[in-house]
């Protein structure tokens, strides 16, 4: 895929990764095998309090076709066919969940130089439509994330973005939720050697007038060991360290206190991952 702006979604995705991804506060066990046939099995089980959710999904790779099938507890198959380039910088993705009758959606995407353009359908007599688009460089992109429910003849979703990137410093301001809430995120890499970075998040909701700050970073104390931590204005404060036992075993460990209300436990969350 060529390099250029990316997609909407790339907007402000440093500082989301470093702020939010791999936290958590329940018990996580996934394994991964790979048949001879070069057809990938993941099995997951997650312990949400008394509740225990499963899924086995499974990928094949077909040239240029990855055809994904997931199958959760509650009976629901999800499946995924995505055809990576049948022309330069093209992307399709057909997805439908049985038995949701209403869940089939076909997707497109193109990546240029200097553009990233993806849209969606549902698969309905009256679907809902969606546009996202991103222009630019590798330095400033601008863009917006739209959505149309045809039968109501009405917006769902109108955001807009602006990210700016230089050198190791990635800033991004979004503007989401109808024009509700503005944010602002700020990544900076420290060294890329340690995979050390600061990142932060202010957003600002115009309904309600309140504000809410994220600030986090990240460091990897050895090849196979890695932390991060951050605190929010509201006073939570999380940590986490994730170590790789071997090339094939990945554990990790996160907790999250409230520092104004010391006195009551932390929650502690547990993923183990099994590669093949």
């Amino acid at each position: 895929m060529v390099k250029g702006p990316g997609f909407y979604s790339d907007i402000g995705k440093k500082a989301r990764d470093l702020l939010y991804k791999d936290y958590q506060n329940d018990h996580k066990f996934t394994v991964t095998t790979l048949t001879s046939s070069g057809v990938a099995i993941t099995s997951t089980g997650i312990k949400k309090g008394e509740v225990f959710l499963a899924d086995v999904a499974t990928q094949l790779k077909n040239k240029n076709i990855t055809t994904d099938v997931k199958v959760d507890t509650n009976s629901n198959v999800r499946t995924t066919i995505t055809i990576d380039e049948p022309a330069p910088g093209l992307k399709a993705i057909f997805s439908f969940i049985i038995p949701d009758q209403r869940s089939g959606k076909a997707e497109l995407q193109y990546q240029h130089e200097c553009a990233g353009i993806s849209t969606s359908m549902g698969l309905t007599a009256n679907p809902i439509v969606n546009f996202s688009g991103v222009v630019g460089n590798n330095l400033v992109a601008v863009g917006t994330d739209i959505s149309f429910d045809t039968a109501s003849g009405n917006f769902t979703k109108y955001n807009a973005g602006l990210n700016f990137i230089h050198s190791d410093l990635i800033a991004s301001l979004t503007l989401n939720d109808k024009g509700d809430t503005l944010s602002a995120s700020y990544y900076h890499s420290v060294s890329p050697l340690t995979n050390t970075a600061v990142g932060a998040e202010l957003s600002h909701s115009f309904s309600s007038n309140e504000n809410s700050l994220t600030i986090g970073t990240q460091h990897a104390l050895d090849p196979l060991t890695f932390v991060k931590a951050r605190v929010n204005n509201y006073g939570k404060a999380s940590a986490l360290i994730q170590h790789d036992l071997n090339p094939r075993t990945r554990v990790t460990i996160s907790g999250e206190v409230d520092t104004r209300a010391i006195e009551k436990s932390a929650k502690v969350g547990l993923a183990l991952a099994l590669k093949p």
